[in-house]
């Protein structure tokens, strides 16, 4: 009996002793496709069983979903992929500003000096970009597009600036903005990329990480709020710009039982946006309900948080977009 109690002791030491083999994950298979959607040509990224969908004009994130889950970013119903107009829903890139140029900083708006009324949200959504790069590193899909026009031909901005969208899709999404002043003077711009999320509903949806941050609400004639307390949840049509921010947020939705968090990086400015019931129905591309299932959180450079560019100077302006499954 003391043998065998011997025996069965040393068996336990050696299986403590012994390390727990290493698990060897497979790399996921990864295929990039160009693919046509009425009249846009685009680039469809599968990664295992996530897909994410991008067109050539405007460089535009239209979709992107993990497997079988609810899509992560959010693509209209009713979108139409029309050459020279800017698809509903996606990430469009707003650059060399944002919205209504008016609105913006001097320097920005001297920055412009075309005879027609200057566009909203820039001048780069509705050109085609060039695919300059495809790989895989791994289990990474990769893909780079730039915009030559920003290089000296856009209609009334004479500025030279090497303009870059690079797009790498693993177990998060990152996408990461790229202005180089090539030119001979400096150049101020404002920019975002107008992320469009799915939501299960927004009414029951909230935004973690702006407690404290200052915004300033458009729709009450641009009125400057001291800081918002505690997270947002959207009660009504909302646009306000968020300044002074973390570089985390959390787009929260229990009933999706999950969060989607933002990790930022040369940002510290953020719209928030909805249209909610009244301005839906305004939408063009929209359907009258969409209102429900989407929330803008359109990480940015806007007034204060402008980027000025001196000759040579690069700026990065990036996000990191990652679903996390809720405990």
């Amino acid at each position: 009996m003391l043998c065998l109690a011997t025996l069965a002791e040393s068996r336990l030491r050696s299986a403590v002793r012994r390390k727990p083999e290493p698990i060897t994950r497979l790399p996921m298979p990864v295929d990039i496709q160009r693919i046509e959607m009425d009249q846009l040509a685009c680039w469809r990224v599968r990664r295992g069983e996530d897909e994410l969908l991008i067109a050539e004009q405007g460089a535009q994130i239209l979709s992107y979903r993990q497997g079988d889950a609810p899509p992560i970013i959010w693509l209209s119903e009713e979108a139409a992929y029309q050459q020279g107009q800017s698809v509903r829903g996606g990430v469009p890139v707003c650059w060399p500003w944002f919205g209504d140029l008016t609105r913006n900083p001097q320097g920005v708006q001297a920055s412009y000096h075309g005879e027609q009324p200057a566009p909203f949200h820039g001048l780069v959504r509705t050109l085609p970009w060039q695919l300059r790069e495809q790989r895989s590193e791994g289990d990474t899909a990769v893909l780079e597009f730039h915009c030559p026009q920003a290089l000296g031909q856009l209609p009334g901005w004479p500025h030279r600036v090497e303009l870059a969208l690079q797009i790498r899709l693993a177990d998060e999404l990152e996408l990461s903005l790229s202005s180089r002043n090539v030119g001979t003077e400096a150049v101020a711009i404002s920019q975002a990329l107008h992320s469009y999320f799915a939501v299960s509903d927004i009414r029951q949806v909230r935004v973690e990480g702006l407690a404290g941050c200052p915004y300033i609400d458009t729709l009450l004639d641009w009125q400057q709020c001291r800081q918002q307390d505690g997270d947002l949840a959207f009660n009504g049509e909302t646009d306000r710009i968020y300044q002074q921010l973390p570089t985390t947020l959390e787009l929260i939705d229990p009933a999706w039982k999950r969060s989607i968090r933002l990790t930022t990086r040369g940002s510290r400015s953020a719209v928030l946006w909805n249209p909610w019931i009244d301005k839906a129905k305004r939408l063009s591309s929209f359907a009258d309900d969409a209102w429900q299932r989407m929330a803008c959180i359109e990480t940015a450079n806007v007034l204060d948080d402008v980027v000025v560019l001196q000759p040579g100077q690069q700026h990065l302006l990036g996000v990191s977009v990652t679903a996390i499954p809720a405990l």
